[in-house]
């Protein structure tokens, strides 16, 4: 197999680990015990055995496709920076692939580990964080590369417009943050978000779960670009 071929392939994967995420979710909503409304309910219980018995193999199953086509994408991008011999340090790639190792892990194991209580909230954390990271070093790397020939035509340094490109994913998670500590002071009478927000006429902005579908969206978009991007010849 030609390096052309093995990148087509290892891209079509990624792309389609992202794809299978979202459909095992979809899936897995449709066969929520009671109403599923995603504004309000978070996607974590879409993954319980007891709150989701016939749709949380499917949440799984999505997550770990996804996990397997992102290994494959960092694995031709390990090849390429072998061979490149740039100098610079993969910590993006590395941070990929950890993350998608451990959401590999994660999904392996949806009951928990019996000698480690916590680990099964470890890798999940560790899978996020991994992802995240590596999305956002990638993105700063590429944008900063493509937008070196352009320098005349910008206003401002390209490590400027890089540096906010990258740093866009931490928005819905900043904000979720924020809401939680609001909620905390200003509104301690609303419970763990769920339905009764609904019934309660609680805002949709300040719910956790609104903000956790908006940061795996964001994310999504940016790893199909630098999927598409990096596997360009």
């Amino acid at each position: 197999m030609t390096a052309s071929a093995r990148k087509n392939l290892c891209a079509a994967a990624a792309l389609l680990g992202v794809l299978t995420f979202w459909c095992g979710l979809w899936m897995a909503a449709r066969r929520y015990p009671s109403e599923y409304d995603w504004r309000f309910i978070t996607i974590s219980r879409l993954g319980y055995a007891d709150r989701n018995p016939d749709g949380y193999r499917w949440a799984w199953g999505g997550l770990m496709l996804c996990g397997l086509g992102g290994l494959c994408w960092t694995a031709v991008l390990l090849l390429d920076w072998r061979r490149d011999g740039t100098g610079r340090r993969p910590v993006g790639i590395w941070a990929l692939a950890l993350g998608y190792v451990c959401m590999v892990g994660c999904a392996s194991l949806p009951g928990g580990f019996p000698l480690l209580p916590r680990g099964h909230d470890f890798l999940a954390v560790t899978a996020f964080l991994g992802v995240c990271i590596g999305i956002m070093q990638m993105t700063f790397q590429v944008t900063e590369r493509s937008l070196r020939q352009r320098t005349r035509s910008l206003l401002l340094s390209p490590r400027f417009y890089a540096g906010l490109l990258a740093g866009l994913p931490l928005s819905p998670i900043l904000i979720a943050a924020v809401t939680q500590a609001y909620i905390s002071h200003a509104r301690p009478d609303l419970p763990w978000v769920g339905l009764e927000w609904r019934v309660l006429g609680a805002p949709v902005y300040l719910s956790f779960a609104l903000w956790q579908w908006i940061t795996c969206a964001v994310l999504s978009v940016y790893s199909v670009t630098l999927c598409l991007m990096t596997m360009m010849p």
